[in-house]
């Protein structure tokens, strides 16, 4: 990762919870952290903004309160900022061409208040040409972490696995390159999943039944294995599991500091996510990260 790591900012606490998990992602990967916060000149400016200036003069100021924030906290972390004009889904969308990776805040559980959730987070997952990593409000640094021996959450312990979760009908590289490196860069172990609808296990397909978890074994053995060798240092298990993807990823992720998910830009165009992304989106309760492929 070279290209600046890229987040949205709007001055809510999605936003800010956003900043810190990419200031910390940045960090990790030693490249530029850029701020951007989208904003629109109002119809019928109010008296507390009454010119598109002083509009400006606002957006300004939530970028200086952010950078002001993260530099309290990551003192030697390059910043930039930019406010932009335009409505949040453009011009993030066209930032995000510029960075390796766009992070942006959103609610759990399908909260939709505030531009960084609901119809933005949907728009920019499915559309951006590079990784959207979601944030929900509230998260910290030491989210990301096992707890310590009292029960607590601490940044000194080792980091939270990373959860991959892998569609066998389309596998790729981008996916396997994003978690591969976000464990290594974190020192976590890496788990990959991938959930399958099992046969019938009665009368004459229950043979089948059988055969077929062998089958997804060594196709997902077969796509993890150059993984492994090129990344040795990073402790990595490979599970296929019976179930809807959707409940064992989320499952899988409970715990987890990361999970990733591919989308594939092929399946269907416009605003579509597949029930996996579109469960993460609302139920996820660690930060998720969508990579688009092929």
């Amino acid at each position: 990762m070279h290209r600046p790591v890229i987040v949205g900012i709007d001055g809510s606490p999605e936003a800010l919870a956003a900043a810190g998990w990419a200031a910390r992602e940045a960090q990790r990967h030693n490249v530029v952290l850029r701020l951007i916060h989208a904003w629109t000149p109002s119809p019928h400016p109010s008296a507390a903004l009454p010119s598109p200036t002083s509009q400006h003069h606002w957006a300004r100021r939530i970028l200086r309160e952010a950078h002001d924030h993260l530099g309290a906290l990551y003192p030697y972390l390059p910043v930039e900022e930019y406010a932009v004009e335009g409505l949040a889904p453009s011009v993030l969308l066209e930032a995000s061409a510029d960075g390796a990776l766009l992070v942006i805040g959103s609610r759990s559980l399908g909260g939709s208040t505030g531009y960084l959730a609901g119809p933005v987070a949907l728009h920019l997952t499915t559309q951006c040409p590079t990784p959207v990593a979601l944030v929900r409000a509230g998260e910290q640094a030491e989210d990301a972490h096992q707890l310590n021996a009292e029960g607590r959450s601490a940044t000194n312990t080792p980091y939270r696995d990373i959860v991959l979760g892998v569609d066998l009908a389309h596998p790729n590289d981008e996916t396997f390159a994003f978690a591969f490196e976000a464990a290594r860069s974190r020192g976590a172990p890496l788990r990959i999943l991938h959930g399958y609808r099992p046969l019938p296990a009665t009368g004459a397909g229950a043979a089948v039944a059988s055969a077929v978890p062998a089958e997804y074994e060594m196709a997902l053995d077969a796509l993890v294995r150059p993984w492994r060798e090129k990344y040795p240092e990073t402790v990595t298990t490979a599970t296929v599991r019976p179930g809807r993807a959707q409940s064992l990823l989320l499952h899988a992720a409970s715990e987890a500091g990361l999970l990733v998910l591919g989308r594939c830009n092929r399946l269907r165009p416009g605003p579509y996510t597949g029930p996996v992304i579109q469960a993460a989106m609302h139920h996820s309760r660690c930060p998720i990260a969508v990579v688009p492929h092929a």
